[in-house]
């Protein structure tokens, strides 16, 4: 396992909880982050491709803007299935989304694998 990447995940899950403690109607335990990004690695690995991949059409007319809303479906699904990581409403779900999105790529510029 390369450091990069364990520095990565603890940076995200650091990530989701800055996020839940900013955006009303988002709560989470740190159990519920821990477990909700792995999840949610999950979820983006395997749900995700298939749900860009059939709303396509929608993304081009859209030049990519609707993928936040593929991104906030995957984490309010994410929500459902774990335990300690609420979110209260899809439109919670996207600006969660936007916000741990550009978290992620802050992080990206500054942990290589």
């Amino acid at each position: 396992m390369s450091r990069g990447w364990l520095l990565r995940w603890f940076l995200n899950i650091a990530g989701i909880i800055l996020a839940a403690y900013v955006i009303k109607g988002f709560e989470v335990t740190l159990l519920g982050a821990i477990f909700g990004s792995i999840t949610l690695g999950i979820i983006n690995a395997i749900i995700r491709p298939v749900v860009i991949l059939l709303t396509l059409p929608i993304n081009i007319v859209t030049l990519g803007l609707f993928t936040l809303i593929v991104n906030g479906l995957m984490l309010w699904l994410t929500s459902t299935v774990v335990l300690g990581f609420a979110i209260q409403g899809f439109g919670t779900a996207v600006i969660s989304a936007l916000v741990l999105s550009i978290f992620s790529f802050i992080i990206s510029l500054f942990v290589k694998d």
